[in-house]
């Protein structure tokens, strides 16, 4: 029983003889700020260990993340040095502290993002330090009345300029940093040398320490442990392709299969058919690895000008070829239940398509990868064509199948609606089988013009020979050896 005092509750228990008992709380007042104390810390440490969980879990999967942390490190240490050791402060002045904000700005985990930044940033700074120089001593042979005026003229012209030129898609793409370092070194410069004596003391202290951070973070960027734009770059396209592949074949399977709850293939084909999600978004990592991918030197397979612009038409073919896949993903999953008993007449040809399709694109990125030409791609084209021929003879056999094409018996009027309504069905179970094969068939024009995409890269990147046609032109040299001197016969 309860009873309520004073804006409270009051509880009682009754004990065997027939009086009752107040229950005192278990807790005093006191104990409610350690109880909500205890709670805030309990969920902090929680927080604090899911984060470390994640960060472990990353560092795992992704070693060179950590291994770039680790550089990042080296490089700031090392730079510190002009701080903490007099010769080195002595010969930068007081304008150490540029190299190091240089080595925080500059140092990205690409060797290709690492090289724009650093190459545009003492770009910028020597070409905006000697404007601003120059425009100085100007203004300072014009007499003390007209030197400010022209040098706020001066920093307004060339700032609006910089800052017009970013807009531009060569200059954005490439050398939008470069041209941000520019307004703020020129503003700089030509500000503070109003008031400053030593001005082009200042500006060579500035450059060199510019010039050492940059150094530092290029050298090692590329010699401890590099990460090249174009290795990921590569990566990327061809990983895409098998995702492509991967997810065509979930597809295709989960929409034939025999839909039975808890099913282990059902779920792993609805996993693989979700795999042209990251082939869709994949656009502005394309483009950023290629731009960056521009700056890097010749390195393992690849030359200073290897073809990048190649990858990103190669890209773009890809994402339309997802486009594609995720409106037959949508489509099917819509009429699943329309078809009904006619998918089983599709089932053998629809799956050769899939199947001779994911082989073409899976040919194409082993290709890719290995920077091999195919001997197998044309092969596995034909096939795909052939097969997707079929299928569109299947299509078109349908309609005499299911006797749509039969003349309507000469009788009453209600007769022949009653026919046309016996008729509707089946056509109705037909649009979507014509809808599949016309996604089936635009997923393969795709295809083709990806292959196409493909052998035009391998024509401008020189791509090897595959073992197979090595072997193959080796083969007809071995017999005429053999032929000509009888002697090995033996």
């Amino acid at each position: 029983m309860e009873k309520p005092v004073s804006g409270g509750l009051e509880w009682r228990i009754n004990v065997p003889d027939g009086t009752s008992k107040i229950l005192a709380p278990e807790c005093s007042s006191y104990c409610k700020p350690w109880l909500a104390l205890k709670g805030l810390v309990g969920g902090l440490v929680a927080r604090v260990l899911k984060f470390l969980e994640k960060a472990w879990a990353l560092g795992v999967s992704e070693p060179k993340k950590v291994i770039h942390g680790i550089k990042v490190g080296i490089a700031l240490s090392l730079v510190s040095l002009f701080y903490y050791m007099r010769p080195l402060h002595d010969g930068v002045g007081g304008n150490a502290m540029w190299a190091v904000l240089t080595v925080v700005v500059v140092f990205e985990y690409t060797v290709g993002a690492t090289l724009s930044k650093s190459l545009n940033r003492a770009a910028g700074t020597f070409l905006a330090g000697s404007l601003g120089i120059g425009v100085q001593w100007m203004a300072s042979q014009s007499g003390e009345k007209l030197e400010p005026i022209i040098l706020g003229i001066s920093v307004f012209v060339l700032a609006a300029a910089a800052t017009f030129s970013r807009f531009m898609p060569p200059v954005k793409a490439r050398f939008d940093y470069g041209a941000m370092i520019f307004i703020l070194t020129f503003s700089l410069v030509s500000v503070s040398g109003y008031r400053v004596e030593k001005l082009f003391e200042m500006a060579h202290h500035r450059l060199s320490t510019i010039a050492i951070g940059t150094s530092l973070c290029t050298l090692i960027s590329m010699l401890v442990s590099p990460v090249w734009a174009g290795d990921e770059l590569h990566r990327l396209i061809h990983r895409n392709m098998e995702k492509l592949a991967e997810s065509l074949e979930g597809c295709v399977a989960e929409y034939f299969e025999d839909n039975q709850s808890g099913n282990p293939s059902e779920e792993d084909n609805s996993k693989k058919a979700q795999a042209y999600k990251c082939v869709l978004n994949s656009k502005a990592t394309e483009e950023s690895m290629a731009n960056f991918a521009r700056w890097e030197p010749a390195h393992g397979p690849f030359n200073f000008l290897h073809p990048w612009k190649e990858y990103l038409k190669i890209g773009a073919l890809l994402r339309n070829c997802a486009c594609c896949i995720e409106a037959l993903g949508g489509r099917l999953n819509s009429e699943m239940q329309e078809a009904g008993h006619l998918k089983g007449y599709f089932r053998d040809a629809s799956m050769a398509v899939c199947s001779h399709s994911c082989n073409v694109l899976r040919e194409l990125s082993m290709s890719v990868k290995t920077m091999t030409n195919s001997s197998k791609l044309g092969a596995s084209v034909a096939e795909m064509n052939s097969a997707l021929q079929e299928l569109q003879n299947a299509l078109k056999s349908l309609p005499t199948q299911l006797n749509l094409h039969q003349p309507l018996p000469n009788k009453s009027t209600e007769n022949k609606s009653a026919a046309r309504k016996d008729s509707a069905p089946p056509l109705m179970g037909v649009i979507p089988l014509a809808t599949l094969v016309s996604l089936l068939t635009e997923i393969a024009a795709r295809i083709e013009e990806t292959v196409d995409g493909a052998v035009k890269l391998a024509e401008l990147a020189e791509f090897k020979a595959s073992n197979e046609d090595k072997a193959a032109q080796n083969q007809p040299d071995s017999n005429n050896r053999s032929s000509d001197n009888p002697s090995r016969k033996t």
